[in-house]
Formats: structure tokens, sequence, C-alpha cells
């Protein structure tokens, strides 16, 4: 989930919670005028977070939307707050967290929200007016938030609900996709807004998870050896949803498309000494070249392991799943 970081001084941002319930959820003081540029962009972001499975390059968020024919940009990414050229009003459009950036903005699991920096400096600069303009219009905002690498996740849509400018913060709330994006600012309820950031907590699980682990392991699939990186993926040893399923390298092996699949369906088993072991029945299945070098090629070969031990599959896990294999098989 979300982890909270060491909040650095100012008022409480829990104080920030009785902001937001003051702020009142539907008096939106005027309309925006950017809300058909925000629907384009919002709607972007979303095809990109499908199409990448949650983390998006950087190189691909820096070619923007498209927006009455024109090309707008999501941001420099390399300042927290944008607010593109082409809007007519005074609200933010995208804000930003890098992985390695200077800002420690505040992730509050439990309050299902983020208490989200001022820029540096003066309260009054202009991009922090962009920021307390997104809460006065309750504008709905894209989120990147930075997985390290040059990869972002896609948190949309988020709202700013509270402003604390003495401890120089803002309390940004996730909203629903489609619902809260419609102009009236948030109206869904608040149990759906705290799954939705569950859900989105866990999804950023998932894609530190992918990262640590294709990163342990080079991006090379521990079977084959396949480096391609839209096909080797981050296979969990216990499954995520099992209590001992953590999102930690540990719990992880790096697998190519096949190889993922077919331990997922415990066709292939991996033994607690990082042994691969093929289904019987698919040892005995007459089929393809793709069956007999892919799969059956590898039964008695050994995964390669990460150089470090301590990024090495915990023998424990391993265990337990082969015992499932063996079970099914």
């Amino acid at each position: 989930m979300f982890r909270p970081r060491p909040h650095g001084g100012g008022r409480d941002p829990g104080r920030l919670c009785s902001a937001g319930a003051r702020l009142g959820r539907s008096a939106i003081a005027q309309a925006d005028p950017d809300l058909a540029l925000r629907q384009a962009a919002l709607a972007r972001a979303r095809e990109l977070q499908l199409a990448y499975s949650d983390i998006v390059p950087l190189a691909v968020l820096r070619e923007g939307f498209q927006f009455e024919g024109r090309r707008v940009s999501f941001g420099s990414f390399m300042k927290g707050i944008h607010r593109a050229k082409e809007q007519q009003g005074p609200a933010a459009l995208t804000l930003l967290t890098a992985a390695d950036g200077p800002y420690d903005d505040l992730d509050d699991a439990e309050g299902g929200a983020v208490h989200y920096r001022y820029r540096a400096g003066s309260i009054d600069q202009p991009d922090n007016r962009h920021l307390r303009a997104a809460r006065d219009l309750q504008a709905p905002l894209i989120y990147f938030r930075g997985v390290g690498d040059g990869q972002y996740a896609v948190i949309a849509p988020v709202f700013v609900v509270a402003d604390d400018p003495a401890a120089g913060l803002v309390r940004l709330e996730t909203g629903l996709p489609f619902e809260d994006v419609q102009g009236q600012g948030i109206v869904s309820s608040e149990g759906a807004r705290r799954e939705q950031f569950a859900m989105v907590a866990r999804r950023l699980d998932q894609v530190r998870f992918r990262r640590d682990v294709l990163r342990a392991y080079r991006g090379r699939c521990a079977i084959c050896s396949l480096k391609e990186r839209e096909l080797v993926e981050a296979a969990h040893i216990i499954g995520w949803r099992e209590p001992d399923g953590i999102a930690a390298v540990v719990n992880g092996v790096a697998l190519c498309a096949i190889h993922h699949r077919a331990y997922d369906r415990n066709l292939l088993g991996i033994d607690p000494a990082g042994g691969v072991h093929i289904g019987a029945r698919l040892l005995e299945e007459v089929d393809g070249p793709m069956l007999k070098a892919g799969l059956q090629g590898f039964h008695g070969a050994e995964i390669t392991q990460p150089r470090a031990v301590e990024v090495r599959p915990d023998p424990e896990r391993l265990e337990i799943r082969y015992e499932e294999f063996l079970a099914a098989a």
C-alpha cells in the first residue's frame, strides 16, 4: 500500500480532514472553463494506463494528448504542478511526484488521501495559486506518481479537497474515473472513493513489485533468459491475494509471459532449490516446437537467480508453492 513518509513539520495533516469536510462537496464557486480539455486529458491518461499496465514510460507521457486538433502537454515533468498554456481557467491540470524528488508528499493510507506539498518558495507563486484554484473549482486532476527509471503510475482523477497554507500542503483524494469528472466536483460516495484509493494503493504496490523483480533479474526470464521488456513479467510465488503474498522481491520471480502463465496454472513448478519441473501431462503431450522447446526442454533445468542473495526467491515460499504444484499434478 501507500507507505507514510516522515512529515516535514507544520500543522498536523489530520486537520486537513476537517478542512475538507467544511469545504462542502457540491459547493462549486464557479464553472471550470477547462472541463472539456480536462476530460480529453483524463481519457488519454486512462488509455495509456490500460495500454501500459499502469506503468507508463515518460517518453510516451511527453507526447501529451490531443484536444480540438492541437497537441496539449501533460507537463514538463521537471516540476510538480502544471497548468497547460491552452487552458483558460486558473486551475492546474496535472500534478507530479518524482520517484527521487525533493518533496516528501505524505501518503495517508488510513485516511484515503495524499498530502501534496506546495512548490517551495512563496505560497503565492503561480504554481501554488494553480493548486489552490483546483480546490476552488473542484477540478479533476491527473496525478503522475514516479516509480523510478522514467516510469510513472497514473492516478486519475484526483481532487484537491482541502488546503493548509501554513503547512504548505493540500489534501488530495481520488475520485471515480467517470462519475466524478462531469463538472460537478466529487459526487461519488465516500465509501466508493475509499475503495478506489485502496485499489490504487494495491496497484502501486504491484507497480513497485514488478519494477523491483525485473531489476533483480536484470529484465530476463529466470527460465529461458528472454529479455524482451514487453514479454517479461513479475510472477508472484505466493499469490498477492494470499496472506503471505507480499509485494516484495523475495516473493517474486521474473518470467516470460508463457512461463508465467504456466507457473500460475501449476503446469510448471519451481522447487525450493530453484529446479524447474514441467507437469506430467505436458511432458507426455506431443505438439509443435513451442511445447517441445519452450516448456518440455526446460524440465530439470534451474532458474537463473539474482546475483544479490538478499533478493533471491524465498525458499520457504518456493516450497509452499511447489507443494501446490505437486498437488495439482
